[in-house]
């Protein structure tokens, strides 16, 4: 049985053939190897052996190094086995297994446990397998002094956790004697991973808030107690209300804000975003908003501009469909310091984007832009920005103490009054015509869908419908001129975009048939209904997102996932969503399934750097190991002490990796 996935496998070493589970057997005797044969020709030719023991046969099968196995293996001897089982034409299958011979005088009263390495078939062919790696491993660690791996955990830490020393742990988690002697080493070396990791972006947010200026935003001025008494649109809620007191503080300590604020899809982020930047036009500082895409960069600035239009407030759009006199107009404003407020695309952080006196950077759906254009936008001023981050793709608690550790975090988890849940439902395609008859009678009672499509082209790999063909398939369910459809993709030419999009949202047309540019920012109160055909092919944090662009008015509204065939994890993917509309519970479960990136790099998707913890299994020892590392540090800033002298001399050997996470 497996009981460590990365590196290390530890196995039993005696098994069963009694059970055949589709990922792994386990074997409790050794078996008989009889009928070596080799079959087919070419391609397709295989060594074939059976292994028999009480329980049952088990076939295994070789496609490579077909030689060197026959000359190894022997009839009528009995072998232990390990491998991955599976099943072919209904019989228990490995394909490649490794073997073991096997005596009883030799397992008579020997370790249970063995070392599991990971290998590839070249070496495998060649005799060179896990077994082997095994045999060098253990050699090298009987090289090893104590001293070679200095610790690293200050001695308290390891006396109050009862902690196993370094050098043993490495030791034990490659050949431990039981397996609560692993689980021991194993918890140890997990610890040592995020202690580590936390230290270092607590020194980094410490650093930033010592040693970052920033502009000072002393007063909270005319414009926004003007804006905030008189035009404010809604009572904030409790958290807006708190995020805005958490941004006060920072922009007026002198120090850099670094703040990355959180809220599920309609929680107010824009409102927060607005308020902070009359804050810092009421400090003479100006402020630029940049979203991913152009229709959601022109929302925002049509959002603004409608809130701030009985205010002495300029702001203007910037974006790559800016004309060029335009641009210049803009670019001139913003040099000489008369523009108090730009939104736009990536086109802020072109070179020709001067800022006279730039002092809050806001960057929306931050995920969506790399590392390198967040850190071209932090540097348009003398002074280094305010930087306010927003995402509303929630983030597990576990990924931002890991991720965004170095930031000061605001999370807004609560919607604003009068909101009703969207209820989400699982429709398969044969249940199409009830789906299309469902949005008749909504459209009937005056609301407005939304038809999404994950492709605009016909695609050899995906057999779903593009987005042409889909729109004639809703044309002909809703056939003009009862029913009108506007049709947005990210193709369109930038004035058809907006064009399409205003009828829809002035309810000249019904339905909205799309790709996922509509995906975020897109605020139409009235439509009730959002299908996202092929549900299967989206990610959870895509579907919530999508489900986001519904139910942002006071009538009843829901979201159907109509999909075609189903794997183990689209299935989860749509269970996870018709089951709950909390974002961080989507969002723990998007973690789960799809891994959460690289804290340190430029990777935004697959596998921690973490050799062996893990955020999601091993939350519990994160928690430890983050309390661990904010104790010693607020005892000891400089781990100047001798108690952290070792920790110390073990992070200035890390030093010199670039830490891109100190950027936004």
């Amino acid at each position: 049985m497996s009981i460590f996935r990365s590196g290390i496998l530890i196995r039993p070493k005696s098994i069963t053939l009694a059970k055949f589970p589709r990922r792994q057997i386990i074997f409790k005797s050794p078996g008989i190897i009889e009928d070596i044969v080799i079959l087919g020709e070419k391609r397709s030719r295989r060594l074939v052996a059976r292994l028999r023991d009480k329980t049952g046969i088990l076939e295994l099968t070789w496609f490579q190094g077909i030689s060197w196995i026959e000359k190894n293996i022997e009839q009528g001897k009995p072998y232990i086995v390990f491998g991955k089982a599976g099943f072919f034409n209904g019989k228990p299958q490995i394909t490649h297994p490794e073997l073991e011979p096997w005596s009883a005088a030799a397992n008579d009263g020997k370790n249970c446990l063995e070392p599991v390495y990971p290998t590839t078939e070249k070496l495998k062919a060649k005799g060179f397998n896990g077994k082997q790696i095994g045999k060098l491993t253990a050699a090298l660690i009987g090289m090893i002094q104590p001293k070679e791996i200095q610790e690293n955990i200050p001695p308290s830490v390891l006396a109050k956790l009862q902690l196993m020393d370094r050098f043993a742990a490495y030791s034990v988690i490659h050949f431990p004697k039981t397996i609560e002697e692993y689980e021991a080493a194993a918890y140890r070396l997990k610890f040592d991973e995020f202690f580590i990791s936390q230290v270092r972006l607590s020194l980094t947010r410490l650093s930033r808030h010592k040693n970052s200026l920033g502009a000072i935003f002393s007063k909270v001025g005319t414009l926004f107690n003007t804006f905030y008494n008189s035009y404010l649109p809604f009572e904030l809620t409790g958290a807006q209300k708190r995020v805005i007191k958490e941004i006060r503080a920072d922009t007026g300590s002198g120090k850099q804000m670094n703040r990355l604020l959180q809220g599920d899809v309609g929680s107010g982020k824009t409102i927060v975003a607005l308020l902070t930047m009359l804050l810092a036009a009421d400090n003479g500082f100006q402020s630029c908003l940049m979203a991913p895409t152009e229709i959601l960069a022109t929302q925002h600035f049509k959002g603004l501009s409608e809130l701030l239009k009985n205010m002495p407030v300029k702001i203007r759009l910037l974006t790559g469909s800016t004309k060029a006199a335009e641009r210049r107009e803009i670019l001139q404003q913003l040099a000489e310091g008369s523009l108090h407020m730009i939104t736009g695309t990536h086109a802020l952080i072109e070179d020709p984007v001067v800022f006279k006196n730039l002092g809050l950077s806001i960057i929306d759906e931050q995920h969506r832009f790399g590392v390198a254009q967040r850190a071209k936008l932090w540097a348009k001023a003398k002074i280094h920005p305010h930087v306010l981050v927003m995402t509303a793709t929630p983030i597990p608690r576990t990924l931002a103490m890991t991720a965004y550790g170095d930031l000061d975090y605001s999370a807004m988890d609560e919607l604003p009054p009068g909101r009703v849940p969207v209820t989400t439902v699982h429709r398969n395609e044969m249940q199409r015509v009830k789906v299309m008859d469902f949005i008749r009678s909504e459209i009937d009672k005056g609301r407005q869908a939304y038809i999404i499509f994950p492709l605009i082209e016909e695609s050899e790999k995906l057999d779903y419908e593009n987005l042409m063909d889909g729109y004639e398939h809703v044309k002909a369910f809703f056939p003009e001129p009862k029913y009108w459809i506007s049709m947005l993709h990210g193709k369109q030419p930038s004035d058809i975009k907006e064009s399409n999009m205003q009828r829809f949202v002035k309810g000249d047309t019904q339905i909205m048939v799309s790709t996922t540019v509509i995906e975020v920012g897109v605020n139409v109160p009235n439509a009730s209904i959002m299908v996202i055909e092929n549900a299967e092919k989206f990610g959870l944090s895509q579907l919530h997102q999508l489900r986001g662009r519904v139910g942002r008015g006071s009538e009843k509204s829901y979201c159907i996932l109509l999909t075609s065939k189903l794997n183990n994890d689209a299935r989860e993917r749509i269970k996870t969503m018709c089951s709950t509309n909390d974002g961080f519970k989507i969002a723990e479960k998007d973690l789960e399934l799809r891994g959460p990136g690289d804290i340190e790099g430029t990777r935004q998707s697959g596998a921690l750097a973490f050799k062996l913890a893990n955020i999601i299994n091993d939350k519990d020892i994160l928690m430890v190991a983050k309390t661990e590392a904010e104790s010693v540090l607020g005892k000891d800033e400089t781990l100047s002490s001798p108690e952290n002298i070792s920790l110390k001399n073990y992070l200035l050997l890390q030093k010199g990796k670039t830490i891109w996470s100190k950027i936004s």
